[in-house]
């Protein structure tokens, strides 16, 4: 079996380990350069790779191809391997075809890192041998290959769905779908929600389908299909129909005749959004055999998630708090829900076509002034100098700047973007770490 693998970061190399122990002849090709500790994995494992350029003729040899999840379809070399017929799959559809593991599976468009890493620390406590991967954690492949555990708390991007066909989740979660990634899908909304949907493939009738009854476009979609695992909706309502609800404070949840209740207000994640990511944990653990006494000691010990509401520090009486993973309205418009100090906002970096319309009540009842921080902000002053005042910079120095100038004891001092990074940051990380940076100089 030859077994070509295009990219060579995380998914990549693991999927050579797991190629190489199954006794395929196995070559990695990426046009870009290695991380250092990747060259070095293969090389210990006498694993043939190239980097700074594809040799076709090697890729196009291959039976079998597992391609990078930042590979798109309309890739000239996809498209010409499926002219081939050379089979392409991703690398936790490779991994899942080699083991026997349970899969708890997490998606959407937000809330989806928090949910996974909630569920897993939840796992934790409870004493449970359960590995983390997908697109946080480690290689699925790798661990597969190496370090087996008999269950795996797996975040899934779209682009990874779409590269899976034979996989299948024990229990899947879809926290919510908004408008993302579109340049990926032909600018088609509904393709990027078939692509979310590719979760429930090949579940059975006693697997577990939590999802966000709140998202109307989920619950419309859920609503035309005919789901075959057992659906378990998550509401902020009041709605005891749905598997998880608020009765008042009480985030209620019930799972195959079992009832577990808690205070949303002992739990360490703060918010509406977080409320529902712990919605969706508390369902799945509970379908994974954890105790009501375990979960609850969970939510009263997960730490804060690095750049996802985090409090950076207090100074001088004013809150400043990192939401850099704010890359899109529906993750901003959480984050300003969540505020209950009047909020010095900053925002701004590379628009994805957002409509900021949906911000407007929000920002006027929670936002003093915003303070813009991209190249291109024209778009963000004409939607909210209506609204609020708005202070404009080009940069994340001058923009905490002007922030603190702004704020007033009591006050919260919220980096939550609403827009991709790439316009002065290389990825929302490194805008949070310099936020973070600037704030405490």
């Amino acid at each position: 079996m030859r077994t070509v693998v295009l990219g060579g970061g995380e998914s990549g190399t693991g999927a050579c380990l797991l190629a190489k122990k199954l006794g395929h002849e196995v070559f990695l090709s990426d046009k870009g350069n290695l991380a250092d500790k990747y060259r070095e994995v293969l090389r210990q494992n006498q694993i043939d790779f190239e980097e700074g350029q594809h040799s076709l003729d090697k890729i196009y040899s291959a039976d079998l191809v597992i391609k990078s999840p930042g590979i798109p379809e309309n890739n000239p070399v996809i498209e010409e391997l499926r002219r081939r017929k050379v089979e392409v799959i991703s690398e936790i559809e490779f991994a899942g075809r080699h083991s026997s593991a349970k899969m708890c599976c997490i998606t959407g468009s937000n809330g989806k890192t928090t949910t996974t890493l909630l569920t897993k620390h939840i796992l934790d406590t409870a004493g449970m041998d359960a590995g983390l991967a997908g697109n946080v954690g480690f290689s699925l492949a790798a661990q597969v290959a190496e370090n087996a555990h008999p269950l795996y708390v797996i975040e899934l991007s779209s682009f990874q769905l779409d590269g899976m066909y034979d996989f299948k989740a024990d229990v899947a979660v879809l926290t919510n779908i908004t408008p993302d990634h579109l340049d990926r899908y032909d600018f088609k909304f509904e393709n990027y929600i078939n692509s979310k949907f590719r979760i429930l493939q090949n579940m059975r009738a006693e697997d577990l389908f939590i999802y966000g009854y709140d998202s109307d476009v989920v619950r419309e979609k859920v609503e035309s299909l005919s789901i075959v695992p057992q659906a378990a909706p998550f509401t902020y309502l009041d709605k005891e129909d749905c598997a998880a609800y608020m009765d008042g404070n009480m985030l209620v949840a019930k799972e195959s005749g079992r009832v577990f209740s808690i205070d949303k207000n002992e739990i360490t994640i703060k918010g509406r959004h977080n409320v529902y990511n712990a919605m969706c944990a508390i369902l799945a653990c509970m379908r994974l055999g954890v105790s009501n006494e375990k979960i609850a000691e969970g939510l009263k010990t997960f730490p804060q998630v690095e750049h996802r509401l985090e409090t950076v520090l207090v100074r001088d009486g004013v809150t400043y708090i990192n939401d850099s993973k704010a890359t899109n309205v529906d993750s901003a418009w959480y984050a300003l829900d969540s505020m209950t100090a009047p909020v010095v906002w900053i925002a701004g970096g590379k628009d994805k076509g957002n409509d900021y319309s949906v911000l407007f009540d929000l920002v006027k009842e929670k936002v003093k002034t915003l303070v813009c921080m991209g190249l291109h902000n024209e778009k963000l002053i004409e939607s909210f100098s209506p609204i609020c005042e708005v202070v404009d910079t080009d940069n994340l120095a001058d923009a905490v700047k002007a922030a603190k100038a702004h704020a007033k004891p009591g006050d919260v001092v919220l980096l939550s973007p609403c827009c991709a990074s790439f316009d002065l940051f290389k990825s929302y990380e490194h805008r949070g770490e310099m936020f973070k940076e600037e704030v405490r100089k």
